[in-house]
């Protein structure tokens, strides 16, 4: 059986799990998601997981729970929770919060730096200082004190809220930090019984925590855009078709999109954006996805086929039945996973969010000691203070809280830009022991379009002569067989001739006539008469075989085939690189198959041909038997069940919905280049985590020492620190520039 760890799939019942995401208000360190999640854990049948960069907790709880208990438990915790309504319908999610939140801060930034560089200027340049005297230092206390009152005010609250619950945070360091050093300079000035004071280290310490946590709510905003970008992408406005009552006529209302339900019929123009996912019920044109698949080409409509919301229409005026609307929609569904991905945990997290939750209380200690160790070698207060605050200030572990989420976001939020949606994040863990991709062929390695591939006569007449014929009646037919045969033709420099009398016989073929003689393109049953060496092309079953003659006589057969993909063959030398192992599965003819992974470089020896849908989970199966990691790449019903075996299942965000519900990553582009996108965006996401957390634990193992042995000041520690954070968050930030090489 496979080891996959993939979130299950809770079943209705008397007592199911219950789900509710909270957006989460006053976190401002690791330390304070942690305990959040730790005091919701706590309760029974509760699962939590609070995401620092997101600002959200995803909570699962028993029906003896209410979503009231569970808001009223974080707020008992400190924090304010609020439910998030699961509507995502093509609207963007309100973000006042994070913009008030990200102007205030840039606000006390720009003031704290300001008169942070002003402190330091009146205190580190001598002949300043020494031309001021005590009045420096006066005029120091008078621009510290709106840094400290006013610029780290949301530090002292976070503390003091925590100190009630009798908890401590990253911010409790900061406050106690700087409370040290300000309550000391302060009595230092006014009793002289000190000329060593710390204005500078309160003012400058301040202003770069305050830097850094612009930098990383910026970094925060940056992960969510491909977000809010893909709510952005919905329309705003529909126009809905309303039958009157009596005469039963059709009127055309322009409404806003919230207006739309399920099984209402509404128009798309040429150039509009399709507003929500249905079936197109009158007309035909095409429809460019590119926007929400990456899918360059264009794709035909017609009446019976689907259409998603927020692709956009092309050249014909289509009138589309709504099948999903709101939150049930397949742009709601992908901005879902993306955000699902987003608040989530990956297993590597959570080891750093059990470091912090212990990790204040023993810095407090450290400091606490550092302080009586060089009191008790002989040294002044003033002597021991410096390097105690230089701990608590060092001390303060924002690399280690942002070392996981930061990558996740910009990741994730890169993934989306590329198609790539990631369920969770603990899928990444899942791609690095991955060795073997099982894929499919047609639409994966092939185009899934049909190209002229070979022409059999049956007497004298010419092959060109034969597809001329063919060509001039499928000029009349917009099916994807007849136009091959048209582009094929003209790429053999044959133009079509005029016809008249154009007729089509859906399902089996069509009829037109060429200078007075009817010419019928179609199935083996259209003809009265078959030629032995064209009824051997049509069984021969090398691609979609059509006949073409006339006066009831075969007299050619035209034979169009799915090819590979131009990118198929560099696709796969890609996966080769990650150090996979690809394996073909199709259920087409074995011949097709290997001339297929001759083409694009597949060992003939790893090709499955003729395989039935419900086989595939079998041949998985015997795949991770042989000791093998596989993932699975497929589009339909049938391969769900596969997907759900494989280690790591990957579904064509064209396929079907229980594909994409099976499997663990979605891909919205059918090309094998997804696949080694996904692989290595997922790979490249888990690797900078976990540069962020060596980088984030290796510096606080070395500079807490340093600081509490008097080799940094509180100053040099409070840009360090910042620094830290800093560096943490731009290596997550490269993740924005994956790309294919």
């Amino acid at each position: 059986m496979s080891t996959s760890t993939r979130p299950s799939t809770p079943v209705p019942a008397a007592d199911a799990q219950q789900h509710v995401d909270l957006a989460i208000t006053g976190m401002t360190c690791a330390s304070c998601s942690a305990r959040i999640e730790r005091k919701l854990n706590k309760l029974d049948g509760v699962e939590a997981s609070v995401n620092l960069a997101t600002e959200k907790a995803r909570v699962s709880f028993p029906s003896a729970l209410s979503v009231a208990d569970i808001v009223a438990t974080v707020e008992k915790t400190g924090y304010g929770a609020t439910p998030l309504e699961d509507d995502r319908g093509g609207r963007a999610p309100a973000m006042t919060h994070d913009v008030v939140s990200k102007d205030s801060l840039r606000l006390r930034m720009v003031v704290a730096s300001v008169l942070g560089a002003v402190v330091a200027v009146l205190h580190m340049v001598p002949p300043v200082a020494d031309a001021l005297g005590t009045t420096g230092h006066w005029l120091q206390l008078v621009l510290t004190l709106p840094v400290y009152l006013w610029a780290a005010f949301p530090f002292h609250r976070a503390a003091a809220i925590n100190a009630r619950h009798l908890s401590s945070t990253m911010d409790t360091l900061v406050s106690v930090g700087t409370t040290a050093a300000m309550g000391w300079s302060v009595v230092a000035l006014l009793t002289g019984f000190s000329h060593d004071m710390y204005f500078e280290v309160v003012a400058v310490v301040t202003a770069f925590l305050l830097i850094g946590r612009y930098i990383e709510a910026r970094a925060k905003a940056q992960g969510r855009s491909a977000l809010t970008s893909l709510l952005e992408l919905g329309a705003k406005e529909v126009a809905i078709l309303r039958q009157e009552v009596g005469s039963g006529a059709w009127t055309e209302v322009r409404a806003p999109i919230e207006e739309l339900g399920a099984g209402m019929r509404f128009v798309v123009r040429p150039g509009e954006k399709v507003a929500t996912d249905g079936r197109v019920v009158d007309g035909s044109s095409t429809i460019d996805a590119s926007m929400v698949t990456g899918e360059s080409m264009p794709v035909e409509v017609s009446v019976g086929d689907d259409v998603t919301g927020a692709t956009v229409n092309g050249h014909g005026r289509l009138v589309v039945e709504a099948t999903r609307v709101g939150s049930e929609t397949t742009l709601a569904r992908i901005t879902q996973l993306v955000e699902q991905a987003q608040t989530g945990k990956a297993p590597v997290q959570r080891l750093a969010d059990r470091i912090s939750a212990v990790f204040v209380p023993a810095v407090l200690v450290i400091a606490l000691v550092t302080f009586v160790l060089w009191l008790l070698t002989g040294h002044s207060l003033a002597e021991a203070l410096a390097p105690a605050v230089a701990v608590l200030i060092i001390a303060c572990p924002c690399a280690l809280g942002l070392a996981t989420p930061t990558a996740l976001l910009t990741g994730t939020g890169r993934g989306a830009e590329l198609g790539i949606l990631i369920k969770g994040p603990q899928i990444l863990e899942s791609t690095r022991r991955v060795d073997t991709v099982v894929l499919d062929k047609t639409g994966t390695l092939t185009t899934g379009e049909p190209v002229l591939t070979d022409v059999v006569t049956a007497g004298a007449l010419a092959p060109d002569a034969a597809l001329k014929a063919a060509a001039s009646v499928e000029t009349g037919s917009e099916h994807p067989v007849a136009r091959a045969v048209v582009e094929g033709a003209r790429q053999r420099g044959i133009e079509p001739s005029p016809i008249t009398g154009f007729s089509n016989l859906p399902g089996r073929g069509a009829r037109a006539s060429i200078k007075d003689v009817e010419v019928t393109v179609g199935k083996p049953d259209l003809f009265d008469a078959v030629p032995e060496e064209l009824q051997a092309a049509v069984d021969a079953g090398t691609g979609t075989t059509v006949l073409v003659g006339w006066a009831g006589t075969a007299r050619a057969a035209i034979t169009v085939a799915d090819t590979a993909r131009s990118s198929s063959a560099s696709a796969v030398a890609r996966l080769r690189e990650l150090g996979l192992t690809p394996y073909l599965l199709t259920g087409d003819n074995e011949h097709t198959a290997r001339a297929v992974a001759r083409e694009v470089g597949i060992d003939e020896a790893n090709v499955d041909a003729g395989v039935l849908p419900q086989d595939k989970f079998a041949h998985v199966s015997a795949l991770q038997e042989q000791g093998r990691v596989v993932a699975m790449v497929g589009d339909g019903v049938n391969d769900a069940a596969a997907l759900a075996q494989a280690d790591l299942g990957m579904a064509m965000g064209s396929g079907t919905d229980v594909a994409a519900e099976s499997a663990d990553i979605v891909l919205m582009r059918s090309d094998v280049d997804t696949v080694a996108d996904a692989i290595g965006l997922s790979r490249r996401t888990l690797r900078v985590i976990k540069e962020n957390l060596v980088w984030a634990f290796g510096y606080n193992t070395l500079a807490i020492p340093l600081a509490a042995f008097g080799m940094l000041t509180p100053l040099i520690a409070g840009g360090a620190m910042a620094l830290s954070s800093v560096l943490v968050v731009l290596n997550s930030l490269r993740l924005k520039g994956y790309g294919r090489r």
